[in-house]
């Protein structure tokens, strides 16, 4: 799985000009489902995005996770993050989960994500979302778990 993370003061986002998730300080995450990925790895990554210590702490230092601030997490499915730029000028995404298994991956990570105890708001899967956030920093963290060992 791919995720790319921000930290934010707020985050929303809209489906035909309706709001369907919104959130206060906490992480926006982009999330995309890539061929082969697991429910083991869905699971670690979102243990590991729930404890990434990307917050400050009174000293200003970014040693705080999203579960000790008391954040929210906002999860938008974004097949994007799976674009192979190698060659020509147009990405290609064919190492993306189909629609119908990203689905239910999406699905199966914002569960996870709110079994770590991070209260979680999230997009409509393939719908045209329109996403505002206010990065707080910025941070923004890549995360690929086919670059786990």
């Amino acid at each position: 799985m791919r995720a790319l993370i921000q930290r934010v003061s707020e985050a929303a986002v809209r489906v035909d000009g309706a709001v369907t998730g919104e959130i206060g300080p906490g992480l926006l995450v982009l999330i995309c489902a890539m061929k082969g990925d697991t429910e083991a790895e869905a699971d670690k990554l979102a243990n590991k995005i729930s404890k990434m210590r990307i917050f400050k702490d009174d000293a200003g230092k970014m040693n705080k996770s999203l579960l000790d601030i008391g954040g929210s997490a906002l999860v938008v499915s974004q097949f994007t993050l799976a674009a192979d730029t190698r060659s020509g000028n147009r990405p290609g995404f064919s190492t993306a989960c189909g629609a119908e298994e990203g689905k239910a991956f999406y699905e199966y990570f914002t569960r996870a994500m709110a079994a770590t105890g991070v209260p979680v708001a999230t997009g409509i899967f393939g719908a045209d979302m329109k996403v505002s956030l206010l990065n707080d920093g910025p941070v923004t963290v890549w995360i690929d778990t086919d670059q786990w060992a």
